[in-house]
């Protein structure tokens, strides 16, 4: 998961209560999100929603509030739902989501599932952390067991990206600006707009060396 900064002005359509999921509540909302599902951090999915964080059920408060509503793929969405109310807020900057639940990638693109791992004794942070093993790693069903492979792939991809960071900046033989160029590109790879973030920022923070050079780039 990823922190993001909502906008305090509210667009048209919603402040009229026509519609909650209007063309400018959309844009808007891809702003906010950099265009990624706030869940499972994927970029410009096939199919994206206009969830609302807490279910509406008719209250007609919630169902048009500005910050009751997110970006989630309909997967995520879906697979959601009513069951998880009360998780991590990502817009919610004191809530610091993408260290609460460290995200452990794929080391193949073919494993079977991603670990997450609670890193704070708190109800919120578990029942993220439950809805992130069921969107990464569900296979209840023949759709969620093909769809779960396929992002588990995606996330490898990402994953491989930086690998190859990596490699080139702790290759004995690069140069002080090869180095810096890997840099740069690793700042690319654990930006909040990047695919799958929080995968790669653990992967930072991982590394004695590479966690203290890149830590002020993860806001």
């Amino acid at each position: 998961m990823f922190n993001a900064v909502r906008s305090p002005n509210v667009p048209t359509s919603l402040a009229a209560k026509q519609k909650y999921d209007g063309n400018d509540v959309y844009t808007e909302l891809c702003e906010i999100f950099f265009d990624k599902c706030y869940i499972c951090e994927t970029k410009e999915p096939h199919d994206i929603n206009v969830e609302h964080f807490h279910p509406h059920k008719g209250d007609v408060n919630k169902k048009f509030d500005w910050n009751n509503l997110y970006l989630a793929c309909s997967r995520c969405n879906n697979i959601k739902l009513a069951e998880f109310d009360d998780i991590l807020d990502c817009c919610d900057h004191t809530a610091d989501v993408f260290r609460a639940i460290k995200h452990v990638p794929p080391i193949t693109p073919y494993a079977k599932t991603v670990n997450l791992v609670s890193m704070r004794f708190d109800a919120k942070v578990e029942l993220s952390r439950q809805l992130l093993e069921r969107v990464y790693n569900s296979d209840h069903t023949i759709n969620k067991k093909v769809s779960g492979a396929f992002l588990r792939r995606k996330v490898f991809d990402q994953y491989n990206l930086l690998l190859d960071q990596i490699n080139s900046y702790y290759n004995p033989v690069s140069t002080d600006s090869e180095k810096e160029i890997s840099l740069e590109r690793m700042q690319k790879l654990i930006h909040r707009s990047a695919p799958y973030s929080a995968f790669i920022r653990w992967c930072i923070l991982d590394d004695a060396e590479l966690g203290e050079l890149l830590s002020d780039f993860m806001d």
